[in-house]
């Protein structure tokens, strides 16, 4: 996938990773098929964004409420990712690729939590595609947290409640120094945020495709970029067409 193919190349493109368990059961597999097949999927994804020229790609990899699912499919989850990190780190890192992590860690396993941190700094260097995880994330717990740390601010007398702007909030956000994304992709035909990066959302563009996560496929990815370059985003104020005309 080349840079070029785009007229537009968005800068952040966030996905929400959709229908491991259903392409999994389609087959008469169990579930964790359809996680591992999508671990697959996630190395393929990330050399086709570094490849378009992307900056910024999120993941959305284990939700705050994935913890409701049955122990064993959280528990495959987490072995995933401990082994995507101990198997890929090493290849990321030789590809300039930054890694980042978003969500809330202060209830997470040692174990986790210190694979998370090697990862980032290990990275933290590296200056091509920053990949973004978000783990054990939910925007509404982001905000609140971040709104939480403002609070303690005012009450400590550092900040006046009046010099609370949409800035400030934005940088006690977890994704502070990320710009917010382009564009959006879910997978699986669903049609909702499912409390992914609701801040940050605003403007972005949304794409929804009926392929399961384990299906998506770097010609996938293409096809959405192309229809994200095709959009007119406006931001609130006129097209770039009607305003060259005047109308």
């Amino acid at each position: 996938m080349s840079e070029s193919v785009f007229v537009t190349v968005p800068e952040h493109v966030a996905i929400i990773m959709d229908g491991n368990g259903r392409w999994a059961k389609q087959r008469g597999l169990p579930r964790t098929m359809g996680h591992r097949k999508g671990v697959e999927a996630v190395r393929e994804t990330v050399r086709a964004a570094g490849a378009a020229g992307i900056k910024y790609l999120t993941l959305f990899a284990f939700s705050s409420e994935n913890w409701r699912r049955p122990e064993a499919e959280v528990s495959d989850l987490l072995g995933l990712l401990k082994a995507f990190i101990r198997r890929d780190l090493a290849e990321l890192h030789r590809q300039n690729v930054r890694i980042k992590v978003i969500g809330d860690r202060h209830s997470l396993r040692s174990d986790i939590l210190g694979l998370l941190l090697e990862a980032e700094e290990t990275t933290k260097d590296n200056t091509a595609l920053t990949l973004v995880i978000a783990f054990n994330y939910g925007s509404r717990d982001e905000i609140s947290r971040a709104v939480a740390s403002l609070a303690r601010d005012v009450e400590a007398g550092r900040l006046r409640a009046q010099d609370i702007t949409p800035s400030l909030i934005n940088a006690r956000l977890d994704t502070a120094g990320i710009p917010d994304p382009d564009l959006i992709i879910r997978t699986s035909g669903e049609e909702r945020l499912s409390n992914f990066l609701l801040w940050q959302a605003a403007y972005s563009e949304f794409i929804f495709i009926p392929e399961y996560w384990p299906d998506f496929s770097p010609e996938i990815f293409r096809q959405a970029l192309e229809k994200f370059a095709s959009r007119d985003r406006r931001f609130g104020g006129l097209s770039s067409q009607a305003a060259a005309v005047g109308t």
